[in-house]
């Protein structure tokens, strides 16, 4: 970015994409895509909105972060063999998941305490999530409560679960997300114990003064490890003891199809669906548990093989393109949902910048479909990629 000009606070430039942060200090250029929304992000950050911890929170990964890497890497790796001389006057990205039609395979991935990034904080997502025609996936671990964003939502919304070691907590709300109107529970299975997401042990990353986890009790029991921060195992928010016949339980508890987020083997793939499951969700968490994990990319295929059609397969950790997008689908993805690129536009310029990043993704996508003859997605297969 140069410093040749500057807008008010209050301008935005005409093509829609948010120049400033109304709170924050204005940016030279807009951004024209996820990876100069990141820097708009850090440049908002480091100028005084949060600083330097709560950017590497958002940015951190495990260990020695090599999945971190390649979780983009291996989108990029792919090559594509665009088909010529196709009509693609009308290019159509609309998919029906779980009974609702929406208009972009793409969603948003259930992250924690929006407001951490913008006061606009969940509230504010949901409403770029809306005008974008994406389903939001709302986190147990939210800072605006999950009745607070149904009644905000025009379009489908689907409840992140963590299964507490208090099952009956843990029951209230997949039955509230059913109250709600929720239309998935999305039960996040590959994080039974803490990760070694080193920048976090070293500061004790906690919410702000201020800010509470809206879906849950103001004080729940705490079991944790007596021991110092950095070698904590086991903490009350995860429940080591999780398995397959928990699965079968809330796919009985409620009529919400549940879908098994964080699987990356076909075989357990197989087993989701034996216990219940209606949707198989590709993940490696961000690559922010278990380092040098494989990445999403490279998992995928092997995943929608085994599923074949029979319930949703959704994949996310990586995806900073359109291309990737237009890739994951080719290999079998039904739905592409991305998590940094909409807490980067939060962070860089509230319910705007988080609009603004979903644009970016899906007007990429729809350049690329048409690029490689593609109108619509059913057109999107392994043969678009070159072997």
């Amino acid at each position: 970015m140069t410093d040749t000009t500057t807008r008010p606070l209050s301008e935005t430039p005409p093509t829609g994409v948010p120049h400033v942060d109304p709170s924050g200090p204005a940016l030279t250029e807009a951004p024209l895509n996820v990876h100069e929304l990141r820097a708009a992000a850090l440049q908002r950050m480091r100028e005084g909105a949060f600083g330097q911890e709560m950017w590497d929170y958002l940015e951190g990964g495990s260990g020695d972060e090599r999945s971190l890497r390649w979780n983009e890497e291996a989108w990029g790796e792919i090559r594509l063999a665009p088909r010529c001389l196709v009509g693609v006057d009308a290019i159509d990205t609309s998919v029906e998941l779980f009974g609702s039609r929406v208009a972009s395979p793409i969603g948003l991935s259930p992250a924690a305490s929006h407001r951490i990034w913008h006061d606009d904080g969940e509230l504010g997502v949901v409403d770029a999530a809306n005008e974008a025609g994406m389903v939001y996936c709302q986190s147990t671990l939210g800072t605006a409560s999950m009745e607070d964003v149904a009644a905000r939502a025009t379009g489908p919304l689907w409840f992140q679960l963590y299964v507490r070691r208090d099952r009956e907590l843990t029951a209230s709300l997949a039955l509230r997300a059913a109250a709600a109107g929720y239309q998935a529970l999305v039960v996040t299975v590959d994080t039974p114990v803490l990760g070694a997401r080193d920048t976090d042990r070293r500061r004790s990353v906690r919410l702000p003064a201020g800010l509470s986890f809206a879906n849950l009790p103001a004080q729940t029991a705490r079991v944790e490890d007596p021991l110092p921060a950095h070698r904590r195992v086991y903490v009350e928010r995860l429940d080591p003891t999780l398995t397959w016949k928990d699965i079968t339980w809330l796919a009985e508890l409620t009529d919400l199809p549940v879908v098994v987020k964080g699987v990356l083997r076909a075989d357990d793939a197989s087993r989701a669906l034996d216990h219940g499951a209606r949707g198989v969700w590709v993940s490696n968490h961000g690559a922010r548990n278990l380092d040098t994990v494989v990445p999403t990319a490279q998992a995928l295929p092997a995943v929608a093989a085994e599923v074949a059609g029979r319930v949703p397969v959704v994949v996310d950790s990586g995806v900073r393109r359109g291309t990737d997008v237009l890739k994951a689908l080719c290999l079998g993805a039904d739905a592409v949902f991305v998590g940094r690129p909409y807490l980067y536009g939060l962070a860089a310029a509230g319910r705007e910048g988080a609009l603004a990043a979903l644009h970016m993704l899906d007007t990429e996508l729809r350049m690329a479909m048409g690029l490689c003859g593609a109108p619509r997605l059913a057109d999107l297969g392994p043969d678009l990629l070159w072997h």
